[in-house]
């Protein structure tokens, strides 16, 4: 084995890490492989002999490369207002290793969506600390900030993730019981029992990207969430509906003739659904990975 695929296995030994990193970082997994092989580019082209801590270093790099990508991200839109739903992640339970990591503790699409409104420094200092447990001292340089000042990002962002993303339920048999019924209600036309299952505040996202002019539509409170009954009922009646694991919770994946019509995510806090997302943009419907999934 040459020295060349020697540094390449060592990397590889850290790809599925530094993917989960990059996923919470963009939410979005083609970018989130873009950033991991830039990470190995920059490896390549380094003095690797040097590297005493590898996984740190490449930490740091991806870190840098997507604060750099979120950066770009933000001065390339006119609308400051553009929004859109992260990727999802798709899996029976019985998932692969690598979406596993992507998924563990629960990094739901309603936790992304919160840290999509952070500045880029901040979803950074978040992630990274309080997610993969880096120190403010090795983030610091990252965000050209003191480790004092680095706390402080991560205390703004964790300050308006408590705020905005409401804590999901753990069980996923309590999540899986709260969906099925919602289902229930939805494929009976049941508004009762639909109201009975959302929580007065519930948040509903559809983001179906140019089908849908304006961008995410984003509905708030049970009245108006509520009030797009007919709509569950016809999506839960018309298609095919599957259940799923969509980043790690209770979700939905729904067909129509075959084709994939809709992705579903659920949050579920104290036994109602306090968050639904739904991704039926047919573009990135089209890239997603369902081998996973049963026919």
């Amino acid at each position: 084995m040459n020295e060349r695929d020697f540094l390449a296995r060592r990397f590889e030994d850290h790809r599925t890490h530094l993917k989960a990193v990059a996923y919470r970082m963009l939410g979005s997994l083609a970018e989130a492989d873009d950033a991991v092989q830039e990470a190995w580019l920059r490896l390549a082209r380094s003095e690797a002999d040097e590297i005493d801590n590898l996984g740190g270093w490449l930490t740091t790099v991806v870190g840098r490369v997507c604060l750099d990508m979120l950066r770009s991200r933000q001065s390339r839109r006119e609308d400051p207002l553009e929004a859109r739903l992260p990727d999802p992640i798709i899996s029976q339970e019985s998932a692969d290793p690598e979406r596993q990591a992507l998924m563990a503790d629960s990094v739901g699409l309603a936790l992304l969506v919160v840290l999509e409104a952070l500045n880029p420094a901040e979803r950074l200092a978040f992630v990274l600390h309080d997610m993969f447990g880096m120190s403010f001292e090795e983030i610091a340089p990252i965000v050209d900030r003191t480790p004092a000042a680095a706390r402080k990002l991560a205390s703004r962002a964790r300050q308006r993730v408590r705020g905005e993303a409401p804590e999901p339920e753990p069980d996923p048999v309590a999540q899986r019981r709260v969906v099925d019924a919602f289902l229930a209600a939805a494929r009976g036309g049941d508004f009762t029992a639909l109201v009975a299952v959302l929580d007065p505040d519930v948040v509903l996202r559809a983001d179906g990207g140019k089908a849908l002019p304006g961008g995410m539509k984003v509905l708030r409170g049970l009245e108006a969430v509520a009030g797009q009954a007919a709509t569950f009922q016809r999506m839960a009646t018309l298609s095919t509906v599957r259940p799923a694991l969509v980043n790690g919770m209770a979700g939905l994946v729904n067909t129509v003739d075959g084709e994939l019509f809709s992705i579903m995510s659920f949050t579920v806090a104290g036994e109602r659904i306090a968050a639904i997302d739904i991704l039926s943009d047919p573009e990135r419907l089209a890239r997603l990975d369902l081998a996973d999934l049963p026919s």
